[in-house]
């Protein structure tokens, strides 16, 4: 009995080390994490802003520049000089890059 118990327990122990393993996948986390300058957040935001507010608003808003402040990169668009508006944001995430905010100003 004892040695049926030990058996029993064993493989118990044996399947769940070989479910966890499976379950967890590799993943990369770059060290300077998934947006780590300033031409990968202008092209995130440029990504992500275009099919929100069309392709052309947002590719008249060029050059986008793109400032780092706390580990969020803010992304802003630019208009002509002498021209009055609003222009179009995206704040993300510096190490995962998630889409924290989008907007455009009038």
């Amino acid at each position: 009995m004892r040695k049926t118990t030990s058996f029993v327990v064993f493989c118990i122990l044996a399947v769940s080390a070989i479910l966890a393993s499976a379950s967890q996948e590799h993943s990369y986390v770059p060290s300077k994490g998934f947006v780590p300058d300033e031409k990968t957040a202008i092209r995130i935001a440029e990504a992500v802003l275009s099919p929100i507010y069309g392709e052309d608003k947002i590719r008249n808003e060029k050059p986008f520049v793109a400032s780092l402040k706390r580990g969020v990169w803010t992304v802003q668009g630019s208009l002509p000089k002498g021209w009055a508006g609003g222009v179009a944001i995206a704040e993300i995430s510096k190490s995962d890059g998630r889409i924290l905010r989008v907007s455009h100003g009038r």
